[in-house]
């Protein structure tokens, strides 16, 4: 059974995922099982566009759109979806947007919005150069910043390789933590059940997180929650005080790397640090099982750059007839 239904062949999305490993942007968020729980959730009636394009019999990319009169765009939202691309075989992305273009280009749309481009990605080049090479006026913009960083082998060398008063501040925290309660970090076994918690928590910890936890996005995060941990890709943490959880973080584990997705806390116990902590020993654990980068996607917030976070920008393309 098609991920979207029955307005796209089930081979494409078969063929989609077995050419991610070789894509210039393999990310977890341009995976088609990502993409269709989205849609499921957020699709509004809107169909879907899933589109192979191929040279030489050989899949070179998938055309992955959610078309509509106005704004045709990826199949996703920048509000949940750090990054969005075209899955493209690397080396082969001009190919790729030479053969693709004419398809894009008849298609009934105002504007073709693409939003949360990775800076390293090609389409940056090739669909910007084509679409304006066609006559189109075309904007690309910086959107935003998903920090990182690139993991060493040792805790130790973690810590060393931060700047010197963040390292400090980040040994002091530990030990005030360690000489003043009894805690623990855990992964619970159930883990979409375990999800009301995070919510609890992720709500508590602003107005602005409470504000974006309605009901779709409740679904969205639990239904994403059911599927990684299926695919073994999902990590739930919690830091548990005295019996209490006062901080949870969702990290993806995919392609090597853990990826921050979200997090929350309980504003009584900040005087501990916990949610700096908390995520600091999910990097530990990253590390532990041999991963290469700690990504924490999109966001400027103080704590990362504390983390020995470096940036990488996103960027929004937009093309106008």
């Amino acid at each position: 059974m098609s991920l979207f239904g029955s307005d796209v062949r089930q081979h494409d999305e078969s063929v989609w995922e077995r050419i991610l490993p070789k894509c210039s942007t393999n990310t977890i968020f341009i995976t088609p099982w990502w993409q269709s729980t989205w849609w499921r959730t957020f699709g509004d009636g809107r169909i879907p566009k899933v589109q192979t394009v191929s040279l030489d019999e050989d899949v070179i990319g998938i055309i992955p759109l959610l078309p509509s009169e106005k704004d045709t765009t990826f199949i996703g939202d920048s509000s949940v979806f750090d990054y969005m691309d075209f899955p493209v075989v690397a080396d082969r992305e001009l190919d790729f947007f030479e053969l693709s273009w004419p398809y894009i280009d008849s298609m009934n749309w105002s504007n073709l919005r693409l939003e949360s481009i990775p800076e390293s990605s090609p389409t940056l080049t090739h669909l910007v150069e084509i679409a304006r090479n066609s006559g189109h006026e075309v904007l690309v913009t910086e959107s935003d910043k998903t920090p990182y960083a690139e993991l060493p082998e040792q805790w130790e060398e973690y810590l060393l390789s931060l700047r010197k008063k963040d390292r400090h501040e980040l040994r002091r925290k530990i030990r005030r933590l360690d000489a003043g309660v009894k805690y623990r970090q855990y992964e619970p076994n159930n883990k979409v059940e375990m999800m009301d918690e995070f919510f609890r928590l992720m709500k508590l910890s602003s107005d602005e997180k409470s504000r974006f936890l309605i009901n779709e996005n409740k679904i969205f995060f639990t239904n994403i929650a059911a599927e990684l941990t299926r695919r073994d890709q999902f990590k739930l943490f919690f830091l548990e005080i005295d019996g209490v959880n006062v901080a949870a973080c969702i990290c993806f584990d995919y392609g090597g790397k853990f990826l921050l997705y979200n997090s929350g806390y309980d504003p009584e116990y900040s005087s501990l640090s916990i949610g700096l902590l908390n995520k600091a020993f999910t990097i530990n654990t990253a590390i532990e099982q041999g991963k290469s980068e700690y990504n924490f996607l999109k966001g400027i917030e103080r704590y990362k750059y504390h983390l020995g976070a470096t940036d990488r920008s996103v960027f929004d393309i937009q093309v106008s007839r």
